[in-house]
């Protein structure tokens, strides 16, 4: 694919990409509004009142649009009900109706509330996960098809002046999409705009467009292409973000602000929805978390423009860069804790980080962080031989597993003796210096500690390792950000964006978190950012939805139960679907799905193949255990 079409105004400077303006409702989306903030009820829609109950707490928490699921016609028709109920107390909040296979439950909810969602791969295609081959004639007879059977749509979306966002989800492709473009960002993006082109040969622009995926990597990828498409069009209709089953708790926020957090460092983005396995009123203050930074009066100072192509931004690849000790190369990014304030050293410092000391042996778990920062301070107890410690220059001997940290100026006027196998250099990302690369061209000890204080952060720092590239020096990156006085939700939030975003791109060998909070705390983020970018997977990872009127069980009460007796298989991806609508598509690329079909009955997948179906709920955890084991991917705890 080629990587010259561009897709957002600048790589170095914060500019809102500018798109056309909609209105739902009363809330314009696009244009020179602000980032919209939106979710999701988990209520069934037949009840009014506790729909009404709901709505009213998402809007007390900060929501400005509101979605609800809309399964069948019935549900379409009490839409009215429900927001005949809202506007009775004085609730005006634009009214979204989700539509899943059912044209004309769309149709009727098109008439009552403001908005339709509707998903190209479930609307008018089927995904029966067979790939048929398609001839020009044959593809162009399926798309003539939909035409037909969307035109209804468009033509009351025009009548009652509703907006209509084509929401796409990775994992619902239709078979004919992936026979021809296969499982990729290019995949999502066209099956969006062959609607797009629908809606523009009825005249109908009232658009909202989305590309979601349970993959931060993925969802990134293809909002990229969209935005880099609609600009190549010339109509840039508003684009919604979100990661769709992101989970719950911390891994949830986690992968949400990366997703979400990195397309809007770029100008992407006009409303978005943090999807999370929890209560959606827990949604909003996270999404007022990733979206507040990124407004109309985001000054920051200025970063050399980038004139030439480095990376594809629709493809990922990891930076090349040489092995030095264990960073860099093939290694896994590495994270480093600082423990500097710290003064003495005890064994429960190392047990906050992953090591535990037990009968004179240290027990290391799969979060064990790889360096530690001591500053000028000593350490006089043993430690993990798999840890490492870097301390400053001036205080630093020769000595086993310990390595030198030293100011760019320092290295480039030769102030200090180096160690001959690993030595750590401080660098601005503001300053790109040639007698800086004209040293690190020659010197393969060197690991470049890169910091920013520039407010555009991320960026600064991604264009100097554009020139890194561009230079041909592979020196190994650590990213290290200060955080000085976030909360410690601000800092979770703050520092998946800014590191999170330059993972996407596989741009760096490692993370330097800086901040006031424990090192518990920065280790356990620093894991979890590298999990979220699939960098380095330490732990289980779990693709759950945030449920809605469809679910078939508790999802937070099951996604709890599967988690407390599964957490420990790192590496086994687990998908958790309420509803067979999320079921084996939107779980994408899941090991194993746990699926509910109806009331009190679950059907197991292994991949996106049904393994056993109408489980009784009160025995589908134990199957799923079952499946797992028969399998190979169990491990006793």
């Amino acid at each position: 694919m080629s990587t010259n079409l561009p897709y957002c105004n600048s790589l170095t400077k914060y500019v809102r990409l500018k798109t056309r303006e909609v209105k739902v409702g009363n809330i314009g989306i696009g244009g020179e509004n602000p980032i919209r903030i939106q979710s999701m009820t988990i209520t069934n829609t037949l009840d009014t009142a506790a729909t009404i109950a709901e709505t009213l707490r998402l809007v007390e928490a900060g929501c400005e649009l509101v979605r609800i699921t809309t399964p069948s016609i019935k549900e379409a028709e009490n839409l009215q009900n429900i927001k005949d109920g809202l506007r009775q107390q004085g609730c005006e909040v634009p009214l979204i109706a989700d539509i899943h296979f059912t044209p004309n439950a769309a149709e009727v909810a098109a008439q009552i509330v403001e908005k339709v969602r509707i998903n190209p791969g479930n609307y008018t295609d089927r995904k029966k996960f067979k790939i048929a081959e398609y001839t020009d004639k044959a593809y162009q007879q399926e798309i003539d098809k939909i035409h037909k059977k969307i035109t209804p749509l468009i033509r009351i979306c025009k009548r009652y002046n509703t907006t209509m966002r084509i929401g796409v989800n990775h994992g619902s492709l239709s078979d004919r999409i992936m026979s021809r473009y296969g499982d990729t960002p290019l995949g999502m993006v066209e099956s969006g705009l062959e609607f797009v082109r629908i809606c523009e040969q009825e005249n109908f622009h009232d658009i909202v467009l989305s590309m979601k995926s349970s993959n931060p990597i993925v969802m990134v990828q293809a909002s990229r292409l969209l935005a880099a498409k609609l600009i190549e069009r010339g109509t840039i209709y508003p684009i919604h973000l979100g990661v769709t089953e992101a989970g719950e708790g911390e891994d949830g926020r986690i992968k949400s602000a990366i997703g979400i957090g990195t397309l809007l460092e770029d100008g992407i983005g006009d409303t978005i929805r943090v999807s999370l396995t929890e209560n959606p009123e827990n949604e909003i203050p996270v999404a007022r978390a990733i979206a507040r930074r990124h407004t109309k009066k985001y000054d920051h100072t200025k970063i050399k423009d980038i004139d030439e192509e480095i990376v594809d931004p629709y493809q990922f690849k990891r930076r090349d860069s040489v092995k030095i000790e264990n960073i860099g190369d093939k290694n896994p990014p590495r994270i480093i804790i600082d423990l500097s304030r710290l003064g003495e050293f005890t064994n429960a410092e190392f047990a906050d980080i992953g090591y535990k000391l037990q009968n004179d042996k240290w027990n290391l778990s799969d979060q064990a962080a790889d360096y530690i920062f001591i500053g000028n301070n000593d350490i006089n107890i043993e430690i993990p031989g798999s840890l490492s410690v870097i301390q400053n220059i001036a205080e630093w001997k020769q000595r086993e597993n310990i390595y030198p940290l030293l100011m760019e100026n320092d290295y480039i006027n030769g102030n200090y003796q180096l160690s001959d196998k690993l030595n750590f250099i401080m660098v601005n990302s503001n300053n790109i210096n040639d007698k800086l690369f004209d040293r690190l061209a020659d010197d393969d000890t060197v690991v470049i500690v890169l910091e920013t204080d520039n407010k555009h952060g991320a960026a600064e720092q991604r264009r100097f390792i554009f020139e890194l590239i561009r230079k041909r020096i592979k020196n190994p990156v650590i990213i290290k950000r200060e955080y000085k006085i976030q909360t410690a939700k601000e800092l979770l939030i703050d520092s998946s964006i800014d590191v999170g975003s330059l993972l996407i791109d596989g741009l760096i060998d490692g993370i330097w978190l800086d901040a006031i909070h424990s090192p518990q705390a920065i280790n356990q983020i620093s894991f979890g950012i590298l999990q979220a970018t699939r960098s380095r997977i330490t732990k289980t990872e779990y693709i759950s939805c945030p449920s809605c009127g469809r679910t078939q069980f508790d999802l937070q009460e099951i996604t709890a139960k599967i988690r407390k007796e599964t957490e420990h298989l790192k590496g086994v991806k687990i998908g958790i679907m309420g509803c067979i609508v999320n079921g084996p598509g939107e779980m994408a690329d899941a090991d194993y799905g746990y699926v509910g079909t109806g009331k009190g009955t679950i059907a197991l997948y292994k991949g996106q193949e049904v393994f056993r179906r109408n489980i009784p709920s009160e025995e589908a955890v134990s199957a799923l255990i079952d499946l797992i084991k028969e399998h190979g991917d169990w491990v006793e705890k």
